[in-house]
């Protein structure tokens, strides 16, 4: 054989001995895996647990029975074709086609199969970071909270049982939601842990800068008459004059059905407030002399300033704690915000899904035609801008959100239809 054809016969073996150990490793999903998250593997069965715990919950919107709901099984959707076939429809409506119903089911199973595959995934997003940060969740705590929540949300045994055969879940699945929970609650005060210091010179110069959101207005009590017939506007002006109260006039009178419950009472009025002529009148008016009728949009005012509360300047020592807890909220929620940021981008680099299972946490996923939106990461059927004061906001979506006090024991992520904080 010639050198030439016996060198290219060698680079060609090569070549596909290289392929062969490529597809064998690295970013690969092994056969009977949806996806893989770092060197950890999310098995079809763990899908289609969850898928059909999704399925179920869903269901119990639509009012079918546990026992009758059919998870989809793509590719055909067989099974889930016979089970809508055997719904009833409404009277007077055409039975469903074969390719209806399966297009429902394919509906279905793409909304299903992409809320379970972001629940799997941030799951594993969380176990993950938690375990490089050293942090846990002992089956103490979890028990803790898990009873916790239970008894809030199932009083007796019996409901908590019956959640159980209709949700599709077992208790392990519930216990381990809750673990997801507290390792999200301890990831965010890790994450939060000394971003809230804040000093006295900060504290001043907030305040220096924003002195006018600490500024109250004047303010002006009154007493109203208001009538859309100016006649009668003015023969309120006289009953009041003449020494009848004001609410047996406001309430023979006036047309304005909340301050006439009040008799007649409309307080803490900021100039601004009503109409530019009303407004006018108000706050030029002296106190306790009845004025009016001042005609408006609404009809005609008779009205007196009974109280006036002058404009003030809250001091810093006033605002002191305010401005200090709004500081410090400010730095946690950045710290999250900048955690979040480099969390969903090494994840996602670290997550590899099979095909049919890609999702946008997916390092393999079609890349956004418009502007990328933050990433979600729901659990089948649960339910994560500006800092509230005194509290950070959750750690944001791609990792599991604390259950909702009330809700069946649970962790997940923010359901997807939810924006990121």
């Amino acid at each position: 054989m010639p050198k030439t054809s016996s060198r290219l016969l060698i680079l060609a073996v090569l070549a596909v001995a290289a392929a062969l150990i490529a597809g064998c490793g690295g970013d690969s999903v092994p056969s009977g895996s949806v996806a893989k998250v770092g060197d950890t593997n999310i098995t079809k069965d763990q899908f289609n647990h969850w898928l059909t715990a999704a399925a179920k919950q869903q269901a119990q919107t639509t009012g079918q029975k546990p026992q009758d709901v059919v998870a989809p099984d793509p590719p055909d959707f067989t099974q889930c074709v016979a089970a809508k076939a055997k719904q009833k429809t409404p009277k007077g409506t055409p039975k469903p086609t074969t390719a209806a119903l399966k297009s429902q089911c394919q509906q279905e199973y793409s909304g299903l199969r992409d809320q379970t595959m972001q629940f799997l995934i941030s799951a594993q997003w969380l176990t993950q970071e938690a375990k490089k940060r050293n942090i846990t969740a002992t089956d103490k705590e979890v028990q803790t909270t898990f009873q916790q929540q239970k008894k809030q949300s199932f009083p007796k045994e019996a409901d908590y049982q019956k959640f159980l055969q209709s949700s599709g879940q077992t208790e392990a699945d519930l216990l381990y939601r809750v673990r997801l929970s507290v390792l999200t609650n301890k990831l965010q005060q890790s994450i939060v842990k000394g971003k809230g210091t804040v000093t006295e010179a900060q504290i001043s110069d907030y305040y220096n800068k924003n002195k006018q959101r600490f500024a109250q207005p004047e303010t002006r009590d009154l007493l109203v008459v208001l009538n859309p017939n100016k006649a009668k506007a003015q023969a309120a002006l006289s009953a009041i004059k003449s020494g009848q109260s004001w609410k047996s006039v406001a309430k023979k009178y006036s047309t304005d059905s909340a301050s006439k419950s009040q008799g007649g009472k409309l307080p803490n009025v900021t100039k601004g407030q009503q109409e530019k002529g009303f407004d006018t009148a108000i706050f030029s008016a002296p106190k306790n002399k009845v004025q009016g009728p001042v005609k408006t949009q609404f009809g005609y005012y008779v009205f007196k300033v009974t109280n006036v509360k002058p404009a003030k300047q809250q001091s810093l020592q006033q605002v002191h704690d305010t401005i200090k807890n709004l500081l410090q909220s400010q730095a946690q929620q950045k710290a999250l915000n900048d955690f979040v940021t480099n969390f969903q981008k090494d994840y996602k680099a670290k997550t590899n899904c099979a095909k049919g299972y890609v999702v946008d946490q997916c390092k393999n996923a079609p890349k956004p035609k418009s502007a990328t939106q933050p990433l979600n990461g729901g659990a089948p059927n649960s339910g994560g801008g500006a800092p509230q004061q005194g509290a950070p906001q959750q750690v944001p979506q791609g990792t599991p959100q604390a259950p909702q006090q009330g809700a069946p024991p649970q962790g997940g992520a923010p359901a997807p239809s939810q924006p990121t904080p």
